[in-house]
């Protein structure tokens, strides 16, 4: 099972996007895709017509069972269908946004997501995880947990400060681990008509071009019709130039990712 993480420190950027089109993808490729909602807002349980004000199971169970020092005797309940064959989502709720307050003092609780992904690693073959825009209990248990890190970065100049403070993160929490997390950075919401975007992108390739997909996600109002109706943009239109710039990007992937372990919770 592979794990990739999307995630960025500035909202707005196309993290639900990216992980709702390449999982869904993935998954129209016959793999068996698991996507987790790790932000309080839930804009991808949202996305598939949950609802994270009332959902009674989300995400947030893991992290209440382990503070009351319990293990959740099925994960199954968690597990909600998208409508999309493969595709599966367990979904955020509000309340998880009580959790740095809750927990975040707690020993222990870096390593949630990770052993909860071992309990499942036999039913999925990919995994994606979409994390809130602020560094917390919930992005640093989707770093511990991931593989691969990719971060969206809307071609615009206040974009590249979220990107900044994003590789700040990264570098504090490899020392703390003692490894360094391989990532790969995602140009979004390019228009090629503007100079504010063509101009973002060149100082990307300028500043971080090993590191930067050679390719980008386009604007593409399919994008937002998709959401409306509720389901990916790969099946919503096949042919739209958005669906086209993520099935680059998933093949970009599989061909460059190379054979990783799995995850282990320590």
């Amino acid at each position: 099972m592979k794990v990739w993480t999307v995630s960025n420190q500035k909202g707005g950027v196309g993290k639900t996007t990216t992980v709702v089109s390449v999982g869904a993808i993935l998954a129209q490729q016959g793999q068996r895709v698991l996507l987790l909602d790790l932000d309080p807002q839930g804009s991808m349980t949202s996305y598939f017509r949950l609802d994270p004000d009332g959902i009674e199971y989300s995400v947030y169970k893991l992290f209440s069972a382990r503070a009351a020092g319990q293990s959740l005797a099925a994960l199954d309940p968690l597990l909600q269908p998208t409508g999309v064959d493969g595709l599966s989502l367990m979904p955020a709720s509000t309340a998880m946004a009580t959790l740095d307050r809750q927990l975040g003092a707690r020993g222990g609780m870096g390593l949630v997501i990770a052993e909860a992904l071992n309990r499942l690693s036999d039913r999925y073959d990919y995994v994606l995880m979409d994390c809130p825009p602020m560094l917390g209990i919930l992005m640093v248990n989707a770093l511990a947990a991931c593989q691969q890190l990719l971060i969206p970065v809307q071609t615009e100049f206040l974009a590249l400060k979220g990107l900044e403070r994003m590789l700040h993160t990264l570098q504090m929490i490899g020392r703390s681990r003692g490894r360094t997390l391989d990532y790969t950075i995602i140009p979004t919401f390019f228009d090629r008509r503007t100079r504010a975007s063509t101009d973002a992108l060149r100082a990307m390739r300028d500043q971080h071009g090993e590191r930067l997909w050679s390719r980008v996600i386009p604007v593409d109002t399919q994008f937002r019709e998709a959401s409306r109706a509720g389901v990916p943009i790969s099946v919503y239109n096949p042919s739209a130039r958005g669906t086209e710039a993520y099935a680059s990007l998933v093949r970009w992937l599989l061909a460059s990712s190379p054979a990783l372990p799995e995850v282990v919770a320590r």
